[in-house]
Order: C-alpha cells, then sequence, then structure tokens
C-alpha cells in the first residue's frame, strides 16, 4: 500500500477514539448534575377537616441526588399576610426535609417522597410601623406524598408533587362490625394507614449544577 493511501486510514483511526470520548462527555455531564437550586410555589392546606381554602406559598428548595434512585431535598415557603386595618400581621414558614425515591429515571420521572417538616407560625400585633406584640409557635410533622419531575435539558428540571402533611402513625381507626357478625363492637385498626392533618401541593423549577 503506498503512503499516501495509508495516511487516510491512520487518521480514523485516530479519530474513532475521540469520537467516543466525545460522546461519552455529554452522557457523564447530564449524569453529574448531582445538585440544584431553584424555586417553586406551593398551594397549602393547613386542616383538612375545614372548608377553609387552600394558601399560597413562594419558597425554594435544594435538590441532591444521592445514587441513581434517591435523592435529598430541603425546602422553605414563606407567606406573609397583614390584614387591612394594618394592625396583624401573619407570617408562616414552613421547612421540610425529604427524601425522593425515583422507581425510573427518565425524561419524565415519577418519584415517592416522605420526610419531616418544622412548621413556623408567628402572629404579630402593630400600631403603624412598631410592633406591640408578637407570639411565636412552631411545630413539627412527618410528611409523604408523590410527584414527577420533568427534565428540560442536562441542568434543568420542572416538578410537581402532592404532599400529605401532619401524618399520625399511632392512630387506632373504628372498622364497622358486619351486620351478621355477633362481635360486642368495631373493630380497632388503622396502624399501618396513618391520617393525616394538612396537605399540600407544589410546583417548582430546579437548576442543575
Amino acid at each position: 500500500m503506498k503512503p499516501t493511501r495509508l495516511a487516510p486510514a491512520l487518521v480514523l483511526l485516530l479519530c474513532l477514539p475521540a469520537a467516543a470520548n466525545a460522546q461519552k462527555r455529554p452522557q457523564q455531564a447530564s449524569q453529574g448534575q448531582a445538585f440544584g437550586l431553584g424555586g417553586r410555589i406551593s398551594f397549602v392546606h393547613a386542616d383538612v377537616r375545614t372548608e377553609t381554602t387552600s394558601l399560597r406559598f413562594l419558597g425554594g428548595q435544594m435538590r441532591a441526588r444521592l445514587s441513581r434512585r434517591t435523592a435529598f431535598e430541603v425546602s422553605m415557603d414563606v407567606r406573609s399576610e397583614t390584614n387591612e386595618a394594618e394592625t396583624r400581621r401573619v407570617r408562616d414558614v414552613p421547612i421540610q426535609v425529604s427524601l425522593l425515591l425515583y422507581p425510573v429515571r427518565s425524561t419524565f420521572s415519577p418519584y415517592f417522597l416522605g420526610g419531616g417538616g418544622w412548621y413556623s407560625h408567628r402572629l404579630e400585633t402593630l400600631a403603624g410601623d412598631e410592633t406591640l406584640s408578637s407570639e411565636s409557635t412552631r411545630d413539627f410533622g412527618w410528611h409523604a406524598g408523590l410527584g414527577a419531575e420533568l427534565k428540560l435539558g442536562a441542568h434543568a428540571g420542572l416538578h410537581g408533587d402532592y404532599r400529605y402533611t401532619f401524618l399520625d402513625f399511632g392512630q387506632d381507626v373504628p372498622i364497622p362490625e358486619a351486620p351478621s357478625s355477633g362481635g360486642g363492637g368495631p373493630a380497632l385498626v388503622g396502624r399501618f394507614l396513618p391520617s393525616y392533618k394538612g396537605s399540600m401541593w407544589t410546583a417548582g423549577l430546579t437548576l442543575y449544577f
């Protein structure tokens, strides 16, 4: 073979590994986006036993990938409202820590979530620009839910989920007795089916680095 014919073949052989590495880099980059920050909007129903409307919160979240199918999230939402007379101001700040479990990782990835939250509530009495008094409470509660994340390229994701808040795992729930049974009353069950006090919808955008 003449050298002029051998040169193109050698160049082609040298370029093949470089092309393969170039194809792997985007995949490695997309898989390596393990940390993200973003904002979200939440609609919180503090007590499902009442007929009050949901309250809107604004906040943000941090998400960190622990493995291909698990992630860790810390979120904080804020709501501040003053009455028309400007004599009372209410400020609510829920902070949640959640573990996210992804059965499938793809462009559209559903997930389950669960964790704990700290819910701060502050009521202030106002007189003009002066705060006359302030009362604060903080409650802890477990939460769980499900949602999904839609990838918008390698560096962004749009998510939405529904969460049950203030789960109670120790409450017994009576089951009505069958008419044909001759027992002394309804059975108690429910330790494996927790009750809940509130609920919330969240929707947000996360930018991954």
